[in-house]
């Protein structure tokens, strides 16, 4: 257990699974209140009793849940101080732009772009009335890079989520806010597991690009937002944080 946020109350999108999980329990050992939002009710209200936290179910392309779940935080621990928006899909639909049909290409957007805007848009007023606050935006090294293996609406969503977090992380800085995209590689999820499970060669193709050799680990991605939510990170706002084994900054790559 540690200090790094106590006193602090976090909002997590996609806390039941992968990324979200690692840093729902990152935060809690770091001494936050954290406001779990999801839609796995099965697993929701096992997580929250785990970490002594708070569950909501959500869909986060609703304006009235995402709203419900920050003014829960609010209402429940007495202020909003960090957000971590990271809920997202990666359905198999979405593949090149030639074979993705304009309802899978929605799908995403609404889930991992659209959602993204509602929670900051809940959340901001929260921190300018405290004035202060961390959100933190889950894009990806794909908003950076272009793949010949493209998942076309994935990869324009994180574009966007990146956009976006720069341009707030600028418009508040002043009002104490602080908003940056955590930019991921390849991640070992279930996610991750369920579409290379389905696909070894597409696995290979992309591992063989990590210059570590491996996927990153979602711990290791929850352990770059602790530090992006902390006041270790006060002088951090529109960034681009990659998290990423290397890969966005290789040419070529160990053998």
């Amino acid at each position: 257990m540690g200090d790094r946020l106590a006193g602090k109350v976090a909002v997590v999108t996609g806390g039941c699974s992968g990324i979200g999980l690692a840093t729902v329990r990152r935060f809690a050992q770091e001494g936050a209140k954290v406001v779990i939002g999801d839609v796995d009710e099965a697993q929701g209200p096992q997580v929250a009793a785990e970490v002594g936290g708070t569950f909501v179910k959500v869909d986060v392309t609703s304006k009235e849940e995402v709203d419900a779940l920050f003014r829960t935080a609010k209402d429940t621990y007495g202020s909003v101080d960090i957000a971590f928006n990271n809920a997202g899909i990666s359905p198999p639909e979405d593949d090149s732009i030639l074979d993705t049909d304009l309802d899978a290409w929605r799908r995403v957007q609404e889930v991992n772009l659209t959602s993204v805007y509602l929670c900051c848009k809940a959340a901001l007023p929260y921190m300018l009335e405290q004035k202060r606050g961390s959100i933190i935006n889950t894009a990806s090294f794909v908003a950076v890079m272009g793949a010949a293996t493209s998942q076309i609406s994935y990869s324009a969503s994180k574009g966007g989520v990146l956009s976006m977090s720069r341009e707030l992380g600028v418009q508040f800085a002043r009002d104490g806010i602080r908003v940056n995209a955590l930019c991921p590689g390849p991640v070992n999820t279930p996610l991750l597991q369920e579409l290379f499970a389905k696909d070894e060669e597409r696995a290979a193709r992309r591992l063989v690009h990590v210059p570590m050799g491996r996927f990153g680990e979602p711990e290791e991605m929850a352990n770059a937002v602790l530090f992006l939510a902390s006041d270790e990170s006060s002088f951090i706002t529109a960034s681009t944080f990659l998290v990423d084994g290397g890969i966005s900054g290789a040419y070529v790559t160990p053998l």
